[in-house]
């Protein structure tokens, strides 16, 4: 058994269901567009790679996807109880979670994340929103409470975490997500050069 997990966590691709707020900006059908390209993209990336072992936990509706990629389902309602019941049930290792919404992720970025894990026992991957696109523990017992009364969706997200550690975390590189229409265009030119 691999002694690295990288967990995808991903929603049933349904219209209305996913990229709320980037549909409010671009409209419903795009943002639909955009999430089932970025998730199918980030499992194509990240899924196979040796040096880990890659889980997707899904929401219950999340129809098929490769047999090599296991499975779980996200429980609990708030996303922080999700996240947290995710990162510690798998089986010991170190492990890395992020979501399906970083189009320039790559494997590097995720090696990065397991090497930093190395020193420190938590490390954050900051968004420029104030979030995080990734969140990795050295191991399941470390940093209790860590999404305790976290603001999600807010410029504090990332301090809320911070605040409820009892160690200093690593970090590995600033990213963007696409939780907007200004973050979604930004990435559309990119990607069309």
């Amino acid at each position: 058994m691999k002694r690295r997990h990288l967990i995808i966590f991903a929603k049933s691709p349904r219209l209305g269901r996913v990229k709320r707020r980037l549909a409010a900006d671009i409209g419903a059908v795009e943002a639909l567009r955009f999430y089932r390209h970025n998730l199918a993209s980030t499992v194509r990336k990240l899924g196979y790679d040796p040096r880990w072992q890659c889980w997707l936990f899904v929401d219950r509706g999340l129809g098929r996807w490769p047999e090599a990629i296991r499975r779980r389902f996200q429980v609990r309602k708030d996303l922080g109880a999700r996240m947290e019941n995710a990162l510690r049930t798998l089986p010991s290792g170190a492990v890395v979670l992020i979501g399906s919404d970083i189009p320039c992720v790559s494997p590097n970025d995720i090696w990065k994340a397991f090497t930093g894990l190395r020193k420190s026992g938590v490390i954050f991957g900051p968004a420029e929103d104030g979030g995080f696109w990734l969140v990795g523990l050295a191991n399941r017992r470390t940093a209790p409470g860590l999404f305790r009364n976290v603001r999600w969706s807010t410029e504090s997200t990332l301090a809320d975490c911070i605040g409820n550690l009892d160690q200093i975390p690593l970090f590995v590189s600033t990213k963007s997500d696409v939780d907007n229409g200004s973050a979604f265009f930004r990435w559309r030119d990119e990607v069309s050069v």
